[in-house]
């Protein structure tokens, strides 16, 4: 009864700010910071599936061009891990996600970049389109290493690309993680806490393509630490309610 109502009710909603987002993605399309206000918006609306979201993540994180790495487990990210993104922070999607209906317009406009998966030279090529833009217009990339959703299967192995393209933008790399969610449900009132959490910055500029896999998994240990110490904290907040 409560999915149904969330869906009846709630799931309008979503799609009203999706709908403002795009209206203000048209007004300035593209614009650098386009990604941040739709993100700010749609983590507002969190409370709305019961979700006590908490976010330490400080604004000025990426005043200069940074790779921003996050762990993707569910559709809940859309209300959860969105509160991480600061400005001037876009991200690199499917191209394929252009088309989904009313999402797919929000996030183009958004300002992300769109990449075909499925040609992998055109990809490799971004990497190289990419770090230029960085560059030109002082943008951070945000990217999900895992490359697809875990759904309650723990932090996946990495794919290589966001460490690529901090290796050829000459930036460093900063995770943003979210604690588990993959207890959440749209049919339970509350769903507990969730926080959102930066790590120190990766300083990527001694490391040439060699140690990239190394990397990789330096970054993904410190997350999972991560998310292991803010699951306990979660716990702790839960149970004192």
């Amino acid at each position: 009864m409560v999915a149904l109502f969330r869906i009846l009710f709630f799931l309008p909603i979503v799609v009203v700010v999706c709908l403002i987002g795009i209206l203000i993605c048209v007004v300035r399309p593209f614009h650098r910071n386009n990604t941040y206000t739709v993100s700010k918006l749609l983590s507002s609306m969190a409370p709305l599936f019961g979700i006590k979201l908490l976010v330490r993540v400080p604004q000025d994180l990426t005043n200069t061009p940074k790779v921003i790495i996050g762990n993707h487990q569910n559709n809940f990210d859309l209300v959860t891990i969105s509160g991480g993104v600061t400005p001037g922070v876009v991200s690199i999607g499917k191209k394929s996600l252009k088309w989904v209906p009313i999402f797919g317009q929000l996030y183009w406009l958004s300002g992300n970049i769109l990449i075909d998966r499925k040609n992998k030279s055109r990809a490799a090529g971004t990497i190289n389109q990419t770090a230029d833009k960085m560059d030109k217009k002082n943008l951070s990339i945000w990217m999900f290493p895992e490359g697809t959703r875990s759904r309650g299967r723990g932090l996946l192995p990495f794919k290589t690309g966001a460490f690529h393209t901090a290796i050829q933008a000459q930036v460093p790399i900063i995770p943003i993680v979210l604690s588990s969610t993959g207890h959440f449900s749209l049919n339970r009132w509350n769903n507990g806490y969730a926080i959102v959490e930066h790590l120190p910055e990766i300083d990527t500029s001694s490391i040439d393509k060699s140690g990239i896999r190394d990397l990789a998994e330096q970054a993904r240990q410190a997350m999972s630490d991560k998310i292991e110490q803010l699951d306990a904290e979660v716990a702790q907040l839960n149970a004192k309610k």
